[in-house]
């Protein structure tokens, strides 16, 4: 039976991200990309995917993504056929912690018109060693972000800044899940992947050598694989 797969993007990333993955997905029934700039709030984002969505899906959710797939997990499990947690943490922002207040100061240079000197300032961290000086990865990234805007990046970092701890709900997961990380992930590194992995019971880890924070544009073959192999579970 054909069912729809939803793809929501991470921070500061528009549905490039996931431009070697929507073709194979489409094998199994229609494709949307998520807009998640509307709202300040992972709820509020949710409830804005959720109104859109069809009755039932498959959904993936790359970093912020994660954190709003688990959202619409609390809300509404029954709808999600599959579930794909890509370079994501089901942990919160620790208020006042160092995380927190980069975000502020990063949503304060964004507001000021200074919004053109952050791609860089992310992508150094979002990347593996070896890709720091690829300069065609370098401005797919920065178009994601010009793509997104200063609206949308605010909007994403105060939800970011205000999400809650999602580790509840791992045992609630009832649908064949994949968790995914890059073994040189910064910011959702792999221990943080194996503690959703454990929590969701038949769930599958993958691990990618030689891959930072953007799985899907570092290593699309083996994201696309994985992906592949999920969506074939049966629901």
């Amino acid at each position: 039976m054909s069912l729809p797969t939803l793809l929501i993007p991470g921070l500061n990333c528009s549905a490039t991200l996931f431009r070697h993955q929507i073709p194979l997905m489409w094998r199994f029934g229609a494709v949307m990309v998520c807009d998640h700039r509307g709202a300040d709030s992972i709820a509020g984002l949710a409830e804005l995917i959720l109104v859109q969505a069809p009755p039932r899906f498959a959904l993936a959710g790359l970093s912020m993504g994660g954190f709003i797939a688990f959202e619409i997990m609390r809300r509404c499990p029954e709808r999600v056929t599959h579930l794909a947690l890509l370079s994501t943490s089901a942990r919160p922002e620790v208020p006042g912690g160092p995380g927190a207040a980069l975000r502020a100061e990063r949503i304060a240079m964004a507001r000021s018109g200074r919004f053109a000197e952050l791609p860089p300032l992310h992508y150094a961290n979002n990347v593996h060693p070896s890709r720091q000086a690829d300069d065609a990865l370098r401005a797919t990234h920065r178009g994601m972000t010009e793509e997104v805007g200063p609206e949308g990046y605010i909007n994403q970092q105060t939800a970011n800044m205000n999400r809650v701890d999602s580790r509840p709900v791992l045992a609630t997961i009832q649908c064949p899940t994949l968790v995914l990380v890059g073994d040189s992930d910064r910011l959702s590194p792999p221990d943080h992947a194996a503690e959703m992995q454990a929590g969701i019971r038949g769930s599958t880890l993958v691990v990618l050598p030689e891959c930072g924070h953007l799985s899907t544009l570092e290593r699309p073959e083996a994201v696309g694989e994985a992906m592949l192999a999920w969506r074939g579970r049966a629901a």
